[in-house]
């Protein structure tokens, strides 16, 4: 599962994004600009490529309150997809195929 303590502090994130992975989770969170001010966006995606070379129909995200029970809550957010869809997660290196490098 993934620890609080695996991701950086709220001044790192206000400064860039934060990425990682986790057993064929890859995970990203950044600020962005929100109606009701700064939020904590949070994209997971298979393995292998990366944030920008995995198309986005691959991605899944989530906004929280850009603070640090945002982030507790992104966390959680995060291991529920990582146990919810296993499979995914599990065999995202058996899919190099199905990517279309352009």
């Amino acid at each position: 599962m993934i620890q609080r303590e695996d991701i950086l502090s709220m001044e790192y994130l206000k400064k860039t994004e934060f990425t990682g992975c986790h057993q064929g989770m890859r995970y990203r969170l950044e600020g962005i600009s929100g109606e009701d001010g700064k939020k904590l966006k949070v994209t997971v995606w298979p393995e292998p490529f990366n944030f920008f070379k995995t198309p986005d129909e691959k991605k899944q995200s989530a906004e929280f309150a850009f603070a640090e029970d945002g982030v507790v809550e992104a966390v959680a957010w995060m291991n529920e997809r990582l146990v919810r869809d296993h499979d995914k997660w599990e065999h995202s290196w058996d899919r190099w195929t199905d990517y279309k490098m352009e």
